[in-house]
């Protein structure tokens, strides 16, 4: 094993720890170590991708199932659609779009560039959300009666963002669960692990129609993803999670600067 495969298996570990700590943010990262890592083409990352994202996130709900921290209403008004939305645009929009995207007299944009372009552009704005800790603690839904129209809507748009460049959007999540459905940070947080489990399998169910997948590879990747889950849930309870999140917003923003860099050179 090379020491660059050596640190994309380090790096699942921190996906899981991310998820664990923060409900979101970690998957952002898979399809950078997929991709420059592990020179894994584009699209088949993304597919990878959301394998890992679901089987992490699923582990890590089985707590907060446990300990009745996800709210089941809110995550039905909201994953439903997004549900919807997820599975036809992996199982439809992705694999049509026509490749090269775009092409212009002497200039080309293949399917995969811009599918990292728009990856790193969401990783940038994640980034922003990170180091800001833009979580509110109450928003539209302040007096607890959650915004169920508003969270449909909003997950029809979460589902075609995880569609479409493979991350679970837990970055987005949480924030809409604190304003629109007035949960608590920490039910916000264990309802996003959730919601983002099950998108994640409903893309990657929309995938395996057309995909072949080294399963020699993934599972011992999503082995490590899913143990830094527990290290992340446990340091829950000890660490301030907004404090971890700005330090790693930079070092996100630092990686899609230089997935930005990588394409253009």
């Amino acid at each position: 094993m090379s020491i660059e495969e050596l640190f994309g298996y380090v790096s699942a570990i921190v996906v899981g720890l991310v998820i664990g700590l923060a409900g979101g943010g970690g998957s952002i990262l898979t399809v950078p170590i997929f991709v420059y890592v592990f020179h894994i083409p584009t699209v088949l990352a993304t597919t990878y991708s959301l394998f890992v994202v679901g089987s992490t996130s699923f582990v890590g709900s089985i707590n907060h199932l446990w300990k009745r921290r996800v709210n089941l209403r809110v995550t039905l008004a909201f994953a439903l659609p997004s549900f919807v939305s997820v599975y036809l645009s992996r199982r439809f929009l992705v694999p049509f779009l026509p490749d090269p995207l775009v092409q212009t007299g002497t200039f080309v944009l293949p399917k995969s560039d811009a599918i990292l372009y728009f990856f790193a552009l969401v990783m940038i704005i994640a980034a922003r959300a990170m180091i800001r800790s833009d979580r509110p603690e109450q928003g539209e839904a302040a007096d607890g009666r959650p915004r169920y129209r508003s969270l449909s809507l909003d997950g029809l748009a979460v589902g075609l963002l995880t569609g479409t460049i493979g991350a679970g959007g837990g970055f987005l999540i949480v924030p809409m669960l604190v304003l629109m459905a007035g949960l608590p940070v920490h039910r916000a947080v264990a309802t996003s692990v959730f919601i983002i489990a099950i998108n994640s399998f409903v893309g990657f169910l929309g995938d395996i129609h057309h995909t072949t997948l080294d399963w020699n590879f993934l599972l011992p990747f999503t082995g490590l993803s899913i143990s830094g889950i527990f290290v992340g849930m446990y340091l829950a309870n000890f660490v301030a999670p907004d404090k971890l999140k700005k330090g790693f917003g930079w070092f996100v923003l630092i990686v899609a600067l230089y997935m930005i860099s990588k394409e253009i050179l």
